[in-house]
């Protein structure tokens, strides 16, 4: 697409699969001034209705993610309020030890101990720069 194109589709349906998705693309057409033609819909971004309907459905869609935001934060208030923190487990000090003193007597490999403490590699890993610092 270059400057100045016209992009028609039949429905809004065939462009985006979310409104978001949707919204996105129109943003990034009229970035690029490219207009957007949906014939079921009978919507043009060349015309100044095209341009205000534009302008409702992104005030929606921003109106849809402050909710999905909102929400969010609710039900993380309320799971701590009902004494749940979140997050991945800590892995227990036990486990650290014993993969570092498997590490260090360089007779396994990582891929061995993680399969034998159960932490993962990453984890390990974290705990050995540590140890270095």
């Amino acid at each position: 697409m270059r400057p100045g194109d016209i992009v028609v589709v039949e429905s809004f349906s065939r462009l985006g699969r979310s409104t978001k998705d949707l919204i996105d693309l129109v943003n990034y057409f009229e970035e690029n001034n490219v207009k957007l033609i949906s014939v079921k819909e009978n919507f043009d971004t060349t015309t100044p209705q095209g341009r205000l309907m534009m302008t409702v459905f992104q005030a929606f869609s921003q109106f849809e993610r402050d909710l999905i935001v909102e929400r969010t934060k609710e039900g993380l208030k309320s799971a701590r309020a009902r004494g749940r923190i979140g997050g991945r487990p800590r892995v227990g000090t036990k486990d650290i030890t014993k993969a570092i003193n498997l590490y260090n007597t360089e007779e396994y490999s990582v891929k061995e101990i993680v399969e034998m403490t159960g932490i993962s590699r990453a984890t390990l890993y974290r705990y050995l720069n540590n140890d270095k610092n």
